[in-house]
């Protein structure tokens, strides 16, 4: 999953930054509300943080203005206005979540998961397809109950994966949820971690929808 966080005041970004990738999300950081707008616009991410508190402009304004295009993305606003009346007028303008600060990371994390289970994906910290199981919260699996030890991405991709089961996840799709802006990603680098995940799974376990992407199926046929 990529997040964008919108949020000006620096210090604070990066230690939500810095949370987001130990709990294995990528993410991307801008500080201002038309870099906001932008980005909503034109990048592909899965769910946006938002500050209120902007330099250039309010983030209701901005809000607003991302749900006016007809703009789905999921928006958890951050925000010192804590009061009853901010929050129902951030909620009136489209904001899925609300969080005032201060707050706990542990508990941004924990309305990120919430917010993860209504896109559909995410559904539990434990995800079992076949003879491999998944632990989102502690990056563990195991395939016959014997544990496997996964690189990050590795793990990021085959979570991804097994969230979606009997759905294809293209090669962009899991490039988005594992690189950042800025990344430098080799043009085969999905293909060089899907092959080597391979070698780790039992057989048929992630098939290749050619030209198309990946998928898991639930159901995988004994020969």
């Amino acid at each position: 999953m990529h997040i964008l966080l919108i949020e000006d005041e620096l210090a604070l970004a990066d230690e939500i930054c810095q949370s987001l990738r130990k709990a294995n999300y990528a993410v991307s950081h801008l500080s201002s509300g038309k870099q906001a707008i932008v980005a909503a616009q034109n990048g592909d991410f899965d769910l946006m943080i938002l500050d209120l508190g902007l330099p250039d402009i309010d983030g209701l304004q901005v809000l607003t203005k991302i749900r006016k295009l007809g703009l789905t993305l999921p928006i958890l606003v951050l925000t010192a206005r804590g009061q009853l009346s901010d929050k129902v007028a951030g909620l009136d303008a489209g904001a899925d979540d609300y969080l005032p600060k201060p707050f706990e990371l542990d508990e941004l994390l924990a309305r990120l998961r919430v917010l993860q289970r209504r896109l559909g994906t995410g559904t539990s910290s434990d995800i079992h397809v076949a003879d491999v199981r998944l632990r989102t919260d502690s990056m563990a699996v195991t395939v016959q109950d014997i544990p496997l030890a996964l690189p990050k991405k590795e793990f990021m991709i085959l979570r991804a994966l097994m969230e979606r089961a009997d759905r294809i996840v293209s090669k962009s799709q899991l490039e988005t949820m594992l690189y950042e802006w800025g990344d430098e990603v080799s043009s085969n680098a999905i293909e060089v971690h899907v092959h080597n995940l391979r070698k780790k799974l039992p057989k048929d376990f992630i098939n290749t929808i050619r030209g198309v992407g990946y998928c898991v199926k639930k159901h995988i046929a004994v020969s």
